[in-house]
């Protein structure tokens, strides 16, 4: 929500599949079917599963069926090598000392096998840190509202008496026990999401199912230097959406060196926000920058907490009031909602407008939240 027009921003394009793959890069990722999805198009399934593979990912396929046809479609995905004259399948070794398989491994197991009860148990016993469930119904849905991130607080909410029947799961119910016990053993993430929305689920912020995490979902602190990445390709999504303003290099290193983010699953940058205090020292006053949240998380309290952050290290650097700029209209509604005032663009210091952009001024809303120090100085 701040700096000087003009500036173009970064020339490498964002893509938000490499953003979610360098999260999976040398991990481990456990697939696991349900047995009626063995029948479906595998195709969207075998394209993702090949996108890891390239990427360094382990990736272990839990397979309720017989593999012929699963297979075939990896192969078509070039997610394994092509068989040689002698017909005969390439068979994935693996060895401990390597880095990681050069394919994935099939894991082959009886139609009889539980799902999802079996395939998380063995994630727990692997220490696999993804389980990834492929159902027929995918995620989950409440009404007409998909449920897109659930975090164990949320999940045992569901699983008390009654919960799960009166939100409309009650079927699901078994499936969401085994999924609390993966998360209790030890995953740090489980996706539950259809054949077809396995791409979708991994790599884009949207995602297509429901991803579920342990603990307490979100934390928030000050960006540490490997989180910088992560944090401008952030940015960068958000100044082609037009929600952020563009920034030199110099001014994005600096929001960086002032932002806090918040992470989810103590790995995942889930959003940024910077408390910009410099330019308005002489006016005891802070500007929340470059605020952005993932569209997963949206609606999620991950804005509201680093809003909260900010505030809390305003308050105790003696700061009289933070504000912030916003153009977007949700935006505006989320400060508002936050008990931020709408001001006019006298109110802020001088500082704030020196070099902006007049077309933009004249769009951007100006909100302020006097702090309690300050608050209570002018009621006396």
């Amino acid at each position: 929500m701040s700096s000087p027009a003009g500036e173009s921003p970064p020339p490498e394009p964002f893509d938000e599949k490499d953003f979610y793959l360098e999260e999976f890069r040398g991990r481990s990722v456990l697939l696991a079917l349900a047995p009626a999805v063995t029948g479906a198009d595998l195709g969207a399934l075998a394209g993702a599963v090949a996108d890891l593979v390239r990427n360094d990912t382990r990736v272990l396929l839990w397979w309720p069926a017989a593999e012929r046809r699963l297979l075939a479609a990896l192969r078509r995905s070039r997610a394994l090598p092509r068989p040689r004259k002698d017909r005969r399948l390439p068979v994935p070794v693996v060895h401990l000392d390597a880095a990681g398989p050069a394919s994935p491994c099939v894991l082959a197991v009886p139609a009889a096998a539980s799902f999802p009860r079996d395939a998380a148990e063995l994630a727990v016993g692997l220490r696999v840190p993804k389980l990834v469930l492929v159902d027929a119904q995918g995620g989950l849905d409440v009404g007409a509202r998909r449920l897109s991130f659930v975090d164990e607080n949320l999940l045992d909410t569901l699983l008390r008496q009654g919960e799960a029947e009166w939100s409309g799961l009650g079927e699901r119910r078994a499936l969401l026990v085994e999924v609390r016990a993966a998360l209790a053993g030890g995953v740090e993430a489980v996706n539950l999401c259809a054949p077809a929305g396995v791409a979708e689920e991994l790599f884009t912020y949207v995602g297509s199912g429901t991803l579920f995490t342990q603990g307490d979902y979100c934390h928030v602190a000050p960006l540490a230097l490997d989180d910088f990445a992560q944090a401008e390709r952030l940015h960068e999504r958000g100044r082609r959406e037009g929600v952020l303003k563009p920034r030199t290099p110099e001014e994005v290193a600096e929001l960086l060196a002032s932002s806090f983010g918040a992470t989810i699953c103590g790995r995942h940058l889930a959003g940024v926000a910077g408390l910009l205090t410099a330019p308005y020292a002489t006016e005891h006053a802070a500007e929340i920058v470059g605020l952005y949240t993932i569209t997963r998380f949206k609606g999620e309290g991950i804005g509201e907490r680093l809003v909260s952050r900010l505030l809390a290290d305003a308050e105790s650097r003696g700061l009289d009031y933070v504000f912030a700029c916003a153009v977007d209209g949700r935006a505006q509604q989320f400060f508002e909602r936050l008990g931020f005032e709408r001001v006019s663009a006298a109110t802020v210091p001088a500082a704030k407008w020196v070099g902006y952009d007049r077309r933009r001024r004249a769009r951007v809303a100006v909100f302020r939240r006097r702090l309690p120090v300050a608050a209570a100085a002018a009621r006396a």
